[in-house]
């Protein structure tokens, strides 16, 4: 798989070969580190006009391929072995996307590519050391010149990711297709997977007690009274309290709908206020919220919280840990097994009516290799011999939380050729991005013939992968 940046002098990179679902459905964004050396690069960098090619209304200038090198380079790519020609082809490929996309007028909201260009900013400002720094190292007169350049590349990225997401979403794969696939590899050609485990974890999270819960809820009353009878601003009141990461993007504003990919509870709350109003205190699994309807928008609102979470004190995590030694030992005692012990004291939800079982998010089997494991995971997983139970392993969640867990591989799979029973939810995978490419090439060929395309005399003799040519 290779990365081509597509940030004309931006650092911000796209997936663009290869389909798994996560890159299907959204724009692959990644920071780079920036180097004394990569500044002289980029100081260096000589400016080429002219034409390269047009597709649609979209025009790709020699510049815009000489500063995909340039951004090749800056995440360390041995451009060397990367032709012009293919360069040029990727761009295409992805003004393509891009054109279709505004022909078949699928959406992408600016509040979504503002709170990209938000975070993207706020990575670069950390990056570099100041905002001053930024425009100096990409030569941009001003924020906002910067900003402007980030939201288009940023809105075309998106629009060229969810056109290919478009182009195979309905496309599906039988038992008969992925056996037929299978069965059509030359034995040498079959793939061969590493060293894999199954891991099974049982998890003690404490809750907080009643009293920290308590002065959360009084805090966040006291700070609706505040809005409500001092005319105080929710917005300052947010950029002081809210324990939410994502309050610094798009100003703290969310824009959402009842198909957002928000909690139910929280959608419940936005939806059930008048503009202008803040909610009661609620729970969600994040902690507790305070909810401001800034503006209704038709079937969207856009809103503002505040949201804090009860401490857990130290006793109760130094309780949950105790717990879990007492778990383990009854389990290496023989009390009950591991998966009954997760069964019924594990507090994760997930799991523990599998057993503990962990599921690879990459394709939800319940198998992970261990050369592509996450590498705190495998830290953990890696000095685990046989049927050996870890020591209570402190861990953080996504909001912050602690907890402890107990883990435990319940099976190990040495590395081998691909077998269709053995292996069959990773070659079904393969045979589908097959089928998925397939269709995609399908649709190049036929939206290559209906768009106005044209390609500069000095890269006519290109062996391009699509038929840019129309020959």
């Amino acid at each position: 798989m290779k990365k081509f940046c597509i940030a004309a002098g931006l650092v911000i990179c796209m997936n663009t070969f290869g389909f798994s679902q996560d890159s299907l459905a959204q724009a692959e964004f990644t920071e780079v580190a920036v180097s004394s050396d990569t500044t002289r690069v980029v100081k260096e960098r000589k400016k080429i006009d002219g034409v390269a090619a047009v597709v649609g209304d979209f025009v790709i200038l020699e510049s815009d391929i000489d500063k995909q090198y340039i951004d090749m380079e800056l995440q360390g790519v041995d451009v060397k072995s990367i032709a012009r020609c293919e360069v040029l082809g990727n761009q295409m490929e992805n003004k393509l996307y891009t054109h279709q996309a505004i022909q078949d007028s699928v959406v992408v909201a600016d509040s979504e590519v503002n709170s990209y260009v938000d975070n993207q900013v706020s990575q670069l400002s950390g990056q570099l050391g100041s905002m001053e720094k930024v425009l100096k190292f990409y030569n941009k007169d001003s924020e906002k010149d910067l900003r402007d350049e980030l939201f288009e590349i940023i809105k075309n990225a998106q629009l060229s990711m969810r056109m290919q997401g478009k182009v195979v979403e309905e496309v599906e794969i039988t038992p008969e297709e992925v056996r037929e696939w299978y069965d059509g590899l030359p034995s040498e050609d079959r793939p061969y997977f590493g060293d894999e485990v199954e891991i099974a974890q049982i998890i003690k999270q404490p809750e907080p007690s009643e009293e920290e819960v308590q002065k959360v809820i009084d805090r966040l009353k006291s700070i609706k009274r505040d809005v409500e009878e001092n005319g105080s601003s929710f917005a300052i009141k947010q950029t002081l309290y809210s324990e939410d990461p994502g309050k610094v993007q798009n100003g703290g504003v969310y824009s959402i709908k009842k198909s957002s990919p928000f909690v139910q509870e929280f959608k419940d709350v936005a939806f059930s206020l008048k503009q202008g109003a803040i909610s009661d205190p609620f729970k969600t699994q994040f902690g507790y919220h305070i909810i401001y309807l800034e503006k209704v928008r038709g079937q969207e609102r856009d809103v503002r919280h505040i949201l804090l979470m009860p401490e857990v004190s130290d006793d109760d995590l130094q309780e949950a840990r105790e717990e879990l030694e007492e778990i383990r030992q009854k389990i290496i005692d023989g009390e009950f097994t591991f998966e009954e012990a997760a069964r019924n004291f594990s507090d994760q939800k997930e799991t523990k009516f599998d057993g503990g079982v962990l599921r690879n998010p990459k394709d939800m089997s319940t198998r992970f290799e261990l050369t592509k494991m996450d590498p705190v995971l495998y830290s953990q997983v890696s000095p685990l011999e046989g049927n050996t139970i870890s020591r209570p392993i402190l861990g953080e969640t996504d909001n912050g939380g602690s907890y402890y867990k107990i883990i435990k591989v319940n099976k190990r799979f040495k590395a081998h050729q691909a077998d269709y029973i053995q292996d069959y939810v990773k070659i079904k995978e393969l045979a589908l991005k097959e089928k998925q490419l397939n269709q995609i090439k399908e649709w190049m060929d036929e939206k290559i013939k209906d768009t106005y395309i044209s390609v500069s005399p000095s890269y006519q003799a290109c062996d391009f992968s699509n038929n840019w040519l129309k020959k």
